[in-house]
């Protein structure tokens, strides 16, 4: 068991490794290839997984409000505690509700799940992102803007996707091979430049840096764990949702926080503690799961 933990997490962490390495030396800038992988890879993959016919919506609906309850449920916890503990709701919860669910939780999920797993991460993915751009916004400003939503690229391929396999039309399979092709792209590069954008990222706040790190996964597990049975999971899915509650806290909620000036140095902090304590969280949830 120890085995094939240490066989999913570290190659993981091998690459975050490698790209804090060569962002410490070289601090290349990444915006480009982000921009791509966001609007050219990982759209592709978000295509040629639904649009495959691997994938049932139907199956994957209950994952869906599962990853709704876990992003929702945690933040529910998170805000009493963050005002008990004297911090900034706005500073603490956001990291604590939205997690690493691309970067980190697509290649961790289909390490250990294998590619049955694939539609359920994907959907997770989609679910917590959609959830951040319609509601940090809002916990920052109190102003949602839906319609910006659906100018994103991956929103966009979710529903082709979604439209292809609800039609049943076949699309060609050069077109899914070429499709194929550029979202294989998209998992190596997002774990890569995770490790960039830590390379410059700050610890100037211990405290609400080990309070997020630590609160991130254990209240997402433990919204997951109660939902499971209550949501009618399966076995597999349950297991999917848990790990997905383990998940650390996103790179994207440093992105929020520098555009709404919401302690960006804190968020940084618990960004970069969050993740390099992922190693100890996502093994456990791991070792519990498996």
């Amino acid at each position: 068991m120890l085995l094939r933990i240490v066989s999913i997490v570290f190659p993981i962490f091998i690459i975050v490794l490698a790209g804090y390495v060569y962002g410490r030396k070289h601090k290349p800038e990444m915006i480009a290839a982000n921009r791509m992988n966001m609007e050219v890879f990982l759209p592709a993959l978000i295509f040629s997984a639904l649009a495959g016919k691997s994938f049932d919506l139907a199956q994957n609906v209950a994952v869906a409000v599962g990853a709704a309850v876990v992003v929702l449920g945690s933040g529910l916890l998170a805000w009493p505690l963050a005002q008990a503990l004297g911090f900034n709701p706005k500073t603490l919860v956001p990291p604590v509700m939205f997690n690493n669910a691309g970067n980190m939780g697509l290649p961790v999920i289909l390490l250990a799940f294998g590619e049955q797993a694939l539609s359920a991460a994907l959907v997770l993915m989609l679910v917590e992102t959609l959830l951040q751009f319609a509601l940090h916004p809002w916990l920052m400003s109190r102003k949602m803007r839906l319609g910006a939503l659906w100018r994103q690229p991956v929103f966009v391929a979710a529903t082709l996707g979604i439209i292809v396999t609800l039609s049943g039309f076949t699309i060609p399979p050069p077109i899914m091979t070429a499709s194929k092709i550029l979202g294989d792209i998209s998992i190596g590069l997002m774990i890569f430049s995770l490790g960039v954008r830590l390379s410059s990222a700050s610890v100037g706040a211990w405290r609400i840096a080990i309070v997020g790190a630590i609160l991130t996964p254990l209240t997402g597990m433990a919204v997951a764990w109660i939902y499971g049975p209550v949501g009618g999971l399966t076995a597999l899915e349950q297991d999917i949702l848990v790990v997905f509650g383990a998940l650390p806290p996103a790179v994207v909620n440093f992105i929020f926080a520098e555009r709404f000036h919401q302690e960006p140095d804190k968020v940084a902090s618990i960004v970069m503690i969050g993740n390099a304590s992922a190693l100890l969280f996502v093994s456990l949830a791991l070792a519990m799961r498996l």
